[in-house]
């Protein structure tokens, strides 16, 4: 599977961005999508995970209330929206797949390349 992820790039603190991932080699609609970030020196980290039908989203305590993931199973797209940056959210962040939620979540299958997201005045 290939994921190919877009929409980083410098944003002010309380500013929004809406990162995408396209995906194509293998079956879109019956996988779990999410997103992972990562600083330089730090391990990544999850952050938003949605269901293969959309219903159940999933996220780190840090973004609840300021990100929404989404996707377009007929587009093979899923959505990052980022509300009220902050810039403790710049980080290299990343699109994964998976088969289930708790993969997904703590160690997806298929990675996508990262999107740089910059949040400075």
């Amino acid at each position: 599977v290939q994921l190919q992820a877009s929409g980083g790039g410098l944003v002010q603190p309380g500013g929004s961005l809406r990162l995408s991932c396209a995906a194509s080699g293998r079956t879109f609609s019956n996988s779990v999508m999410g997103w992972f970030r990562q600083v330089p020196g730090k391990e990544r980290e999850f952050v938003a995970g949605i269901s293969w039908n959309g219903r159940n989203t999933y996220y780190v305590d840090s973004v609840k209330g300021r990100f929404t993931i989404s996707r377009d199973n007929a587009k093979n797209t899923v959505y990052l929206q980022m509300n009220s940056v902050k810039p403790e959210d710049t980080a290299l962040y990343y699109c994964v797949a998976a088969d289930a939620v708790m993969v997904v979540i703590t160690k997806p299958d298929y990675w996508g390349q990262g999107t740089l997201v910059t949040v400075s005045s």
